[in-house]
C-alpha cells in the first residue's frame, strides 16, 4: 500500500463524520462501481439538489468519491482504492502487529452500544 498523508486521512474522515455524507457515501458503497445518477441519490435519501451537491464537493475533496458525466446526469461512485486505504491506514498496527486478526468484517460488525470502543 502506498503511504497515505495523515492530512488525507483527516479530511476523509472530516467528510465522513457528518450524517447526510455518511449516508451518501454508503449509499454509493452499495451501489458499486457504476455509481449513481445524483438525482437518484437525492430521491433515495430525501436530499435537496443544492444540499446535496455540497455533500457531494465534500466527499469529493476529500478523494472519497468521483463523479462522471453520462448524457445529462452526473454520476458518482465511491472509490474504493481510497476507502480500502484508509481502513489499512486505519488498522495497519492491529492487534499487536496482526491486522488479519482485525480485519474488516464483509458480514458487518457492529459498535459497542455505548458508542464506545472496547479494549481487548
Amino acid at each position: 500500500m502506498e503511504e497515505i498523508e495523515k492530512v488525507t486521512i483527516i479530511q476523509a474522515l472530516g467528510a465522513l463524520a457528518q450524517d447526510n455524507r455518511l449516508d451518501v457515501y454508503r449509499l454509493l458503497v452499495r451501489a458499486g462501481p457504476a455509481g449513481l445518477p445524483a438525482g437518484q441519490v437525492a430521491s433515495a435519501l430525501g436530499l435537496a439538489p443544492n444540499t446535496l451537491s455540497f455533500h457531494f464537493d465534500r466527499l469529493r475533496q476529500a478523494g472519497l468519491v468521483s463523479v462522471r458525466r453520462d448524457g445529462r446526469s452526473l454520476i458518482y461512485a465511491a472509490r474504493f482504492d481510497v476507502m480500502n486505504d484508509l481502513l489499512s491506514y486505519l488498522t495497519e498496527n492491529c492487534c499487536g502487529g496482526k491486522p488479519e486478526l482485525c480485519a474488516p468484517n464483509a458480514a458487518g460488525t457492529s459498535l459497542p452500544a455505548t458508542g464506545e470502543a472496547g479494549v481487548g
